[in-house]
């Protein structure tokens, strides 16, 4: 695009007034036994009074086998997660009255120390009300029946809860903050006064709805007195904000966004809409209209604005079937992060697998799979790595690493910016975290529902007191980037840079700062005058046009610091390892106390690192050479290559049998069992007992089996396939009480099964 039909867009800087901030006072603070020290402003949350960076992601730990907690939670904090949020379902913990259960997938104890080992946080959501798409949304079924009403104040249901609350704080007992533990927050009840959920014994009949509640606040402080009573002790509770649900002021509003939603298919039988979520807003702005679902019962600027249920995945329901995109997580955090959210907070981050109840019953509700709820998320319910978690990493090493700054800066947005609509192709959506002097312009160009197209040749200015600052840029569609302004680098200033700044690590007596460039985006990096760039005067540093990982020293006078810039999809591969080593794999490193491991489904996998001598050699991990990463060190993981093979045999219209071979976990860390398949819905079987479903979506079908291993050494496995159906209807034409379906055709086929091993590598 020449220079005169160039699309330029201009925001002013100038004479901003900084963000009144100020302490939230003793319902927001506490002090662990070590002397650390957590609370709230109005803006962001504080650890020993400097700027906190929360990286919350939500993992249900009753569902799934607790033999997977501990590698999930390290995969989590390899992520750049630092705070666990987790639902305690009450149905899953006291299905039968009386008959509390804290074995196996429900031992809460055992998960809330697994995170204290690994240094996360955590978020106990106790209810009694959660929903997460369970049966009566938690509340047991038992409660039906009581002559009182539930998620209401009286004194049948608070009996109840006070009973509940009582065994989740025996179980944390001694693990709060206070006492050196994780747990730091508690939120009371779930969508209070805005959201409910089939009472699923009723459903389908009478369509009857668990209680919503009517009693606003007094509701929630007095179950918040409740918990306080029965030993509940966080740093501070927490409330879902959103629907206007009921917000007290002694509570941390939550929020959060979907732009897939399939409850609107409870009703609605159309497209599903582009929705709103992709268009920044300001969140901690009074006054400012935003024009998504953030319509606070208080003034945005007296609280912080936190995220508790950003999309980190969605599940499909009945009647809406997607495959979820991977690129609208990182594009959310983008979005969020710039319109001022100083805590992000994933739902789900880990997907699961619901428990069978105590007698065979599915405790999941009717419109979602029966046991299945991966959910789509960063990582599956299986332990896979999913795009979205690659993504999503840079953004959490970066808040990591620059959040003590960003987090006191302010929003500005263009004129405008909050009510471009979902659809419109045109316009630059970009936005800007500053403190008029210095910061980052956001720039998002995904949308969901909608494909934006790739931009080129735009420009964007920014007026500063003193200058004019410009960017010639462009973005690939589906793509966002955090492009830094006046950035210090050591005492450099890198004044613009068209490349994503993602950490800074110290190894071998330097210091490298990491950029990586958004794909459609040419990278540049432009520094103060006086500079020299590799031991040369100048100031500017022009990346390759196509390049894996470059490297380029900056100095000025006896200050020196390396950048290491990588593409996207390097930058989607990088780890951080202790000693300031970054490592690069499409597998998965895992470091614990230990050692660090790698987790792939190759036997063979090729290793980067930075520094280029930051592996020593072993026996499962020599030095290659790679003549295409020069600036890093390349080795070659490798164990033995295992492979087996499923007997598959068709025993009726709609089912199969599957033999698998009793090795089939044997050397490996898990094996994944992928069935291609058309037809309506996937159960699999064992000894008549459903594992596992699957509504059908297209996608591959996946399985772990390391949990079913001791049983497939015994039984074989049995898949049925729903057929799609052309034309049912049930026949009722007889005099007796006889009915029977019919159709024009049916159609259900297994296309084929495959077994993918799981490997697991040590490193080090």
């Amino acid at each position: 695009m020449d220079r005169e039909n160039r699309n330029t867009y201009e925001l002013s800087l100038q004479n901003l007034t900084a963000k009144n901030i100020y302490s939230l006072g003793e319902n927001f603070c506490g002090k662990s036994k070590d002397g650390t020290e957590l609370s709230f402003t109005n803006y962001y949350m504080e650890k020993d009074g400097r700027p906190f960076f929360g990286v919350s992601g939500e993992f249900h730990y009753s569902r799934m086998a607790e033999t997977r907690w501990e590698d999930e939670l390290i995969k989590m904090k390899m992520g750049g997660i630092n705070v666990v949020a987790t639902y305690i379902f009450w149905i899953h913990h006291e299905e039968e009255e009386g008959i509390f259960r804290f074995d196996g997938c429900r031992n809460l104890r055992r998960f809330i120390q697994l995170c204290r080992k690994h240094g996360l946080y955590m978020i106990l959501r106790v209810g009694p009300f959660d929903h997460g798409e369970v049966r009566n949304g938690g509340i047991p079924d038992w409660l039906y029946g009581k002559p009182f009403e539930v998620r209401s104040l009286n004194e049948g249901f608070l009996t109840k809860v006070r009973r509940l609350y009582t065994r989740i704080a025996e179980q944390a007992e001694g693990l709060f903050f206070k006492d050196g533990g994780p747990v730091i927050g508690v939120q009371i009840d779930n969508e209070y006064m805005h959201s409910s959920a089939p009472w699923e014994m009723t459903a389908g009949v009478t369509n009857e709805w668990v209680f919503g509640g009517n009693e606003g606040n007094a509701y929630m402080l007095r179950l918040k007195e409740l918990a306080a009573e029965c030993g509940l002790f966080p740093v501070f509770y927490t409330c879902t904000g959103w629907g206007g649900a009921a917000t007290p002021d002694s509570m941390i509003p939550l929020w959060g966004g979907y732009a897939f939603r399939p409850w609107m298919f409870y009703s609605y039988k159309g497209e599903h809409p582009a929705t709103e979520e992709y268009v920044y807003q300001d969140y901690h702005k009074d006054g400012f209209e935003c024009t998504d679902d953030f319509k606070p019962a208080y003034r945005p600027e007296e609280k912080p604005y936190s995220c508790c249920e950003m999309g980190g995945g969605m599940t499909c329901c009945y009647y809406y079937r997607f495959r979820y995109p991977y690129k609208s997580v990182d594009a959310m955090a983008n979005v969020k992060i710039a319109s001022g959210c100083n805590f992000l907070g994933y739902y789900m981050f880990q997907g699961g697998s619901n428990p069978l109840g105590t007698h065979g019953m599915f405790l999941n509700e009717g419109q979602v799979p029966r046991i299945s709820y991966d959910y789509q998320a960063a990582l599956g319910e299986f332990g896979q790595v999913r795009e979205s978690y690659r993504r999503v990493k840079s953004i959490h090493y970066f808040v990591r690493q620059f959040g003590e700054k960003l987090c006191a800066w302010k929003t500005v947005l263009p004129e405008g910016a909050e009510k471009i609509a979902p659809k419109d192709a045109a316009t630059l959506r970009y936005a800007v975290r500053t403190d008029g002097k210095r910061g980052y312009l956001f720039l998002n160009n995904y949308q969901d529902h909608f494909t934006l197209p790739d931009r080129r040749g735009e420009e964007v200015v920014l007026h500063l007191a003193e200058e004019d600052l410009k960017w010639e840029i462009g973005i690939a569609g589906d793509e966002n980037a955090i492009l830094p302004f006046h950035f210090d680098m050591d005492g450099i200033d890198l004044v613009t840079a068209n490349a994503q700044a993602v950490t800074r690590v110290e190894a071998g007596g330097a210091v490298t700062y990491v950029f990586f460039v958004p794909q459609g985006m040419q990278g540049r990096f432009v520094l103060e005058e006086g500079v020299k760039i590799n031991g040369v005067p100048g100031n500017i540093y022009d990346c390759g046009k196509h390049f894996t990982a470059e490297l380029f020293e900056a100095a000025k006078g006896s200050v020196k610091c390396k950048v290491l810039v990588l593409s996207r999809e390097m930058a989607d591969n990088m780890y951080m390892l202790s000693g300031g080593r970054l490592a690069f794999t499409d597998g998965i490193f895992l470091e614990d106390g230990d050692g660090i491991r790698l987790e792939s489904t190759k036997a063979s996998n090729k290793v980067y690192v930075y520094p280029a001598d930051g592996f020593a050699e072993t026996e499962k991990m020599r030095r290659i050479a790679d003549s295409g990463t020069a600036c890093l060190g390349a080795y070659l993981a490798e164990t033995e290559e295992r492979g087996t093979e499923a007997e598959v045999k068709q025993v009726a219209a709609f089912k199969y049998t599957l033999t698998i071979p009793e090795t089939v976990t044997d050397g490996v860390k898990d094996a994944l069992l992928q069935i291609e398949y058309t037809g309506d819905v996937g159960s699999a079987f064992i000894n008549g007992r459903m594992i596992h479903d699957n509504f059908a979506n297209g996608a591959v079908w996946e399985i772990g089996l390391k949990d079913f291993a001791e049983e497939l050494k015994k039984d074989c496995m049995t898949i049925h396939i729903a057929p799609l159906k052309e034309g049912a209807k049930v026949n009722v034409e007889s005099a007796m009480a006889a009915r029977s379906e019919e159709a024009d055709a049916y159609a259900a086929e297994l296309k084929s099964v495959k077994i993918q091993p799981v490997y697991e590598i040590r490193i080090v």
